[in-house]
This record gives C-alpha cells, structure tokens and sequence, in this order.
C-alpha cells in the first residue's frame, strides 16, 4: 500500500531562490499547457493529448531558457497534472456538475509545488540530506523514520516554508484479530457517536483562534495595499488558520488511530458532502467545514487497510428516521435530540440511533450475523 511520509526542508537562501525560479517555470509551464489545450479546442475543436503536449516541450525551453533550469521529468509532470484537471473537468461534465469547473490558469506565486515522479532520478535522499538537482543538497528535518521503497517525492513551499513529501510502498502490517464491530454516526453537536454508546466530543479549531483571526483581519484590512506591514498581517492571518488545520489533522490521525486499534469492522455513512453544503446555509456550511469528516474517514480508511481492517460506507438514507429497534420510520428534525418509537417503545439518543441503523447496515452488507449488533440501555 502506499503512503506519504511529510518533513520540514531547510534550504539555505540561494536554494530557496533557485526553488522559486522552478516553480515560476513549472507555473509557465502549466499554464501555457492549459492556454495550448484551450485554444486548439475553441480554434479548431481539436483535442490536444497529453503526449502531443509533452512533445511541445522542447520548444518551450528554446524560446524560455529558464526552463531547462528544471528537470525534464519535473516538468512533464506538470502536464500530466493539466492532464487530469481536464479529466476531473470531463467527469463532472458527464455527472452533470452544476458547475464543473474549468481548469484555470495559475497567477503568480498560486504554484507551489513540483514533483519527481520517479525516485533516484534527480532526487536522492542520503542520511539528513536531500540532493535535488539544479538545486543541490538541502538539509531534511528528519522527525520520524522514513519506511519503505521510495516512488516519488514531492517539494512544496507553504507560508514561506518548504517541505519534502515522499510517497512510499510499505508492505501492511497487520493488528491482531478483533471481532469487535461498531457503527460510527458523524455528527456537528457531538463529532461522532459509536453504536456501543461511546462518544468524540466535536472540537472547535476555528473558534478557538476567532479572536486572532479577527484581529488579524482588520489589521490586514487597515494596511495599504502592496505595503510590507500588509504582506506581514497577511502572513500572520495565513499561520493562524494554518494553527486551526494542523489541529484539525492531528486530532484525525489521534482518533482514527484509536478506533483502528480497537475494532475490526468499522461502518461509516457515506456522505456526500458538498451536496450537504449546498443548502446556502453559511453557518451549517462553515461547522461543516471545521469538522472536517472528510478527512477523518479517509485517515481511518487507509489506517484500517494497512492494519487489516475493514471499513465498509452505507447510504446514509433514513439513518436517522428509521427505528433501531423495529425498523418502523420515526420521523424527526433536527431539534428532536431522542428517538422515541411509538411502535416498540425504544426510547435513546437520536445519534445512537443513527449509529446502530448504520451497523446494522454494514454488517448486512458484508454478510455478519446482524445478532451481534449492541443495542444501549433505553433512556
């Protein structure tokens, strides 16, 4: 399986200098990639493949000699991520997307990141140090061990920073046996409920930066525009909601880590979660957001994979309405906080409800005794 192992570079300034001219020329690339494309379509209705694409890259560096400051792979690559932006395009296209969203062209400093998509050809990392060519050794801040046959390596710069990301195959390794099973109901009030009664308390990274963040942006607002003190409040705005992210992600990786441990079947609804966003309610839309299920499902998902898990998604419909104790719909809104089933007498937390309805589904789709599904004491 694969995985990404992420570390702080510590370039010195000339090789900080040379980073940023190869991501000017990657961005060039890029968009002149892009403006190629377009055009042979509006002018000619011709489709431009990516190989045709490749081919023109000789040119380029002809007419742009800053070009062949970067390696040629490195640049390929850049087409190859045209490529599937335009594929993205296509498929919601045919999904019939409200608004599929054609790929844009990249303004300047909107780049910030470049591959080599294959390890030992202009990238070797040797101990502490990481050779990249064009740009020489650049010291690794190496944090945690890295494992695994290296494929690619990606630099990135962010708020000033730059990291390296290397992604690995890593051969599974995998947890004892667990028969435990547990249906996980993701909520705004309460992060998650479990179908054995067990809760993750929501946190709430926004809000606990919002003064900073407000702050920042009247300050930011009060700047001149080009100003070096509004550059600096712009940075500073940036590394708060940088704060909020970092917590939000390690607060993924600590909870999903926990439940992989501990369970050997894991049922999760299967949200679709930009339609859910789509209601144009900003504040539903914002705490949305913040929780962030997304991310959290994924790392539970290839964290289970790795350890031999298994994680099943169910349709969310009717996880809530439904009764976990005879299957009769109860209908309720959101203010509605107990289920109380006027047919069987069940009466328990709406999101523990919700939890057992999305076991039960799981376990039916992959074929378990339903019998071992846990039902909580009645209210």
């Amino acid at each position: 399986m694969s995985l990404t192992y992420k570390y702080r570079l510590k370039p010195t300034k000339t090789q900080q200098r040379q980073l940023e001219q190869m991501l000017e020329c990657c961005r060039y690339v890029y968009n002149e990639t892009l403006a190629t494309r377009k055009n042979a379509y509006e002018q000619r209705g011709e489709s431009v493949s990516l190989y045709a694409t490749q081919r023109l890259l000789p040119l380029w560096k002809q007419a742009k000699p800053e070009l062949k400051q970067v390696p040629s792979q490195v640049l390929q690559n850049v087409q190859v991520r045209v490529d599937l932006a335009f594929q993205a395009f296509f498929r919601r296209v045919k999904q019939g997307a409200e608004e599929p969203g054609y790929p844009r062209f990249k303004g300047y400093g909107w780049y910030d990141s470049l591959t080599y998509p294959q390890y030992g050809n202009g990238v070797v990392l040797n101990e502490r140090m990481l050779r990249l060519s064009k740009v020489g050794e650049v010291k690794v801040v190496l944090h945690r061990p890295l494992e695994g046959a290296i494929k690619t390596v990606t630099i990135r710069r962010n708020l000033g920073k730059w990291y390296a990301c290397f992604s690995v195959e890593v051969e599974p390794r995998p947890l004892p046996v667990s028969s435990e099973v547990v249906g996980v109901d993701l909520g705004l009030k309460t992060f998650a409920v479990l179908s054995n009664g067990e809760q993750i308390k929501r946190q709430r990274w926004l809000k606990h930066d919002a003064k900073d963040i407000a702050r920042l942006q009247r300050k930011q607002e009060q700047l001149p525009k080009g100003s070096k003190e509004r550059k600096k409040a712009l940075l500073a705005l940036n590394h708060a909601y940088q704060r909020a992210t970092h917590r939000r992600t390690d607060f993924a990786h600590q909870e999903s880590r926990k439940l992989v441990n501990r369970y050997g079947l894991l049922v999760f609804e299967d949200l679709v979660i930009p339609e859910m966003q789509a209601n144009g309610n900003k504040v539903i839309n914002r705490n949305i957001a913040d929780v962030a299920w997304g991310q959290f499902v994924h790392c539970t998902t290839y964290k289970a994979e790795n350890a031999g898990r298994g994680v099943v998604r169910v349709n969310p419909r009717g996880t809530t309405q439904g009764c976990s104790g005879c299957g009769n719909i109860v209908p309720k809104d959101l203010s509605v906080r107990v289920h109380h089933c006027p047919h069987c007498g069940l009466k328990i937390d709406r999101d523990l409800n919700a939890a057992l309805n999305i076991l039960r589904r799981g376990l039916a789709s992959v074929g378990a005794d339903l019998s071992v599904t846990h039902r909580s004491p009645q209210l």
